[in-house]
Formats: C-alpha cells, structure tokens, sequence
C-alpha cells in the first residue's frame, strides 16, 4: 500500500500507473455523477476520505521489523462502490506521499492500484455476497473491511515479489516472505479495523439514515422511520425533475 519512492524498477512503476489510471478516470467521472445528482453526499464524500487518510497513514511496527497500515477504504466502499474510492485513495496517497513521505510519486500508480482499486473492489465482493446470504448491514461492513485491508496487502506483496523476486526461489519465494512479513501484524490489524469501521456506520446509522437510504447503503426494510424513505424518495424525484430541465 506504501511502497517506497523509488522500490519499484521504472517498468514495473510505469505499468502500474497505466493499470490504474482507466479506474480513475472512470472514478472522477463518477464523482462528478455522484455530486450532480445528490449534492448532500458531499459532507460524507469528504468524510470517507478522511477517514481513509487518518486510518492508513498509522504505521504499525512489525516484529518482522517491517510496518503495516490499516487501509480505511472499506467505508467509503459501502458508502459509495468502488470507483468512486480509486479517486479517493489516489488523493489520500497523494497527499501522503507529498506531506507525510508515506509511499511516494513514481510508486503511486501501483498503491493507488492495490489500496484503491482492487481493495475496494475485493470489499465489495464480500459485501454484496454477505447482504445477498441475508446478512445484515453490519456483518457486510465487516467483511468489505476486513476484505479490503488483506486484499490489499496481498497484492502489495505481489508487486514487490515481481520487483524483486527472491534467489533461490524466484517470485513464489518472494512473494511467501512478503505474505509472511505482512500477515502477522496485519491479520489482527484488518480485524481491528473492520471493527472500526463498524462502529463508524453504526453511528452514522443514527445520525445519517436519510443519507445512507439515500446512497442505497440501507434497505426500506433496514430504516427506523419509514418516513425517511418518502423523504429521500421525494427528493431523488424533485432532484431528477430538475436534472431533466
């Protein structure tokens, strides 16, 4: 999630930086989508990526001496899916990178594709498969978390096992070592932040229900005021009127 400037050979950063740019471009076009037709998402737009920034600049010491990091994209994944969220995290490494010297420039393209890209998406797997089993909110939120932090783990250690493939034992030997290192600080650490997240929605469940109806995060059955969804019902068909003139 954090390679270091410079960790990467040059082919290897400019190919992921190619990979990743389609996602996002296609995620600013939907965060423009997203701000045209429901203006008050912006507060929880800025929210999810905030709360992303703080979670994944923590550095957590290792006892293989290496560092993990939560990543905080399992949120803005259940809030808004996951293109929207490759623009997210491209802006939080970004910033990261330029203020706090976590990852870097050249290396950008491949943290935004493991943290931005295919974490997300990974959660959102986990997250419509748990909801379509008849789990609840909350237990899906746990997993696209949960999901989101290890699958992004998992493909930072593939991107350093092509790097820099291990001799004797080439990439699969590389990549075991990276999986080792990561894996014992980080199995509990994505627990840890599923949790979190977790008890975010939970409040943002009692503060902002409108919204996450809304965002079509909670089902008409899920609200505790019915209410709330001929509200938010009227207001997507006043804001649709309105996007039609």
């Amino acid at each position: 999630m954090h390679i270091a400037e410079g960790f990467l050979p040059v082919g290897h950063a400019v190919g992921w930086t190619v990979a990743a740019a389609p996602f996002v471009v296609h995620g600013a076009w939907r965060v423009n989508k997203l701000l045209k037709e429901k203006p008050g998402a912006g507060l929880l737009l800025g929210a999810a990526g905030a709360f992303t920034f703080v979670l994944s600049a923590l550095k957590i010491p290792s006892v293989t001496g290496s560092t993990s990091h939560p990543t905080g994209t399992g949120l803005g994944t259940v809030l808004f899916r996951p293109p929207v969220m490759a623009v997210l995290a491209s802006i939080v490494l970004l910033f990261q990178a330029l203020l706090l010297a976590h990852g870097g420039i050249t290396t950008l393209g491949a943290n935004v594709f493991s943290m931005g890209i295919v974490g997300p998406w990974v959660a959102w797997g986990g997250y419509v498969l748990t909801r379509r089993l008849g789990g609840g909110l909350l237990p899906a939120v746990f997993v696209a978390a949960f999901l989101a932090d290890l699958s992004t783990y998992v493909v930072t250690a593939t991107q350093l096992a092509l790097a820099h493939p291990a001799d004797p034992g080439g990439f699969g030997g590389a990549l075991a070592t990276f999986l080792s290192l990561f894996a014992i600080t980080q199995i509990p650490l994505a627990v840890i932040e599923a949790l979190l997240t977790v008890l975010v929605v939970k409040a943002l469940r009692t503060v902002a229900e409108k919204e996450l109806f809304s965002l079509g995060v909670l089902k008409k059955k899920e609200l505790s005021d019915v209410s709330i969804a001929v509200e938010a019902e009227t207001e997507a068909a006043t804001e649709n009127k309105e996007a039609v003139r």
